[in-house]
This record gives structure tokens, sequence and C-alpha cells, in this order.
């Protein structure tokens, strides 16, 4: 099983990308491989909705990670996307960035690459604005018939640097237990299907305007 996580951070070596190593410890003691992607520093396209994807089979900007991105989440059991807090929210790069990725693979394969998968995410920050943040991220998950998994608290933790985040013991346990909870998850979805329990087929086709 393998898990694929998002640094959604400007810096690849910061407070997010040391949650998301304490997890791949975990990930690692249960025997779940685990790979992170950064953002990084360079610009990240927002998403315009031009439906190019549709035709293309993959988002139309080629020059950052998110392609790239979309084809790992194909063979990945469960994600985890990380990111910092700015005023109350995801850092803008991790927001564009899943902008483009869910509706890529909304629009190439039905979020075949992402549905019914168990996702994750998590959040850091020196006070306040964690909840807020958590909340955003989630609903990409919730629209995309995902399985949030949740913790002993919600997934955040708290630091200003890489640094700090030993400061913050519960946090950190927070990660390993969501971590513990996304491989229960995994293993369970892995034993209904060897005993052929499958995904629910869902309805489609209607499609509602909110305008008069």
């Amino acid at each position: 099983m393998k898990v694929l996580m998002l640094n959604g951070s400007w810096n690849n070596d910061g407070s997010t990308k040391a949650g998301l190593e304490e997890m791949a410890k975990t990930f690692a003691a249960e025997g779940v491989e685990t790979e992170i992607v950064d953002v990084g520093a360079q610009p990240i396209a927002d998403c315009m909705a031009c439906n190019k994807c549709a035709e293309l089979k993959r988002c139309v900007f080629a020059n950052d990670a998110v392609n790239a991105f979309a084809e790992k989440a194909k063979t990945a059991d469960g994600f985890v996307f990380g990111s910092p807090v700015y005023y109350a929210h995801p850092s803008g790069r991790i927001q564009s960035f899943l902008d483009r990725l869910f509706f890529s693979t909304m629009r190439a394969d039905g979020y075949a690459a992402l549905h019914h998968k168990p996702c994750a995410s998590i959040v850091v920050a020196r006070r306040a604005g964690t909840s807020a943040s958590f909340d955003v991220l989630n609903k990409y998950a919730t629209i995309s018939q995902m399985i949030v998994v949740g913790s002993s608290y919600w997934n955040e933790f708290h630091a200003l640097t890489k640094d700090d985040v030993p400061g913050d013991p519960e946090g950190l346990q927070t990660l390993r237990n969501l971590a513990r909870n996304m491989v229960y998850v995994m293993k369970c979805q892995k034993a209904g299907r060897d005993a052929g329990i499958l995904p629910p087929a869902n309805e489609s086709g209607v499609f509602t305007n909110f305008v008069r």
C-alpha cells in the first residue's frame, strides 16, 4: 500500500514537511510506503475552468507538479494534504494546486484516481486559524467521494518553524494516530475488495444551476 502526501508550503523543509514526515514514520512502521510531493516555491497557476482537461485528459498547465501528482494518484491507496495556515486559510499555493488537481481529474476520469480512497488533511499554525483551514481542505475530499479519516483530535499542530514542532507533543500524537487510522481504513478496503465488496455505482446526469 502507498500513501501520496502533498506538502502545500513553499518551504520544502519547514513545519508542514515535519508534520508529514512524522506521519511517514508511522506509515513505515505499519509497512506502508509513502511519497511526499513538495509544491515548492515555483509559481502555481490558478484553475481557469477552461475545461481543456476534458479534452486533454490532464490540466492544460504543464509547468508544475499537478499533472505528475494526478498520474501518481492513480496507483496511490490514500492521500494526505498538508498546509501551513495563512490568514486563517490554507496556503494559496495548495488551494491552486488542489483546485486544478481535483477539477482536472474529475474532467479526465470522473475522479477515478481519487474517489473512494482515504484522505486526510493536516494543518500547522503558530497560533490560530487551523480549524478554518482544516475545513477548507476537507471540502476537496467530500465533494469527490473520498473517505475522510479523522484522528484523536482535529488534524492540526502548532509551530512557527520546523524546530518548534517537537514542542507540540499532542499535535504529533494526533498525526501518528491519524496515520494509524488511515492504515486501518486502507486495510479494511483491501479486505473488502478481496471479498468482492466494491464501491457503489453512483447516479449521475443531474446538473442544476441555481439561477432563476
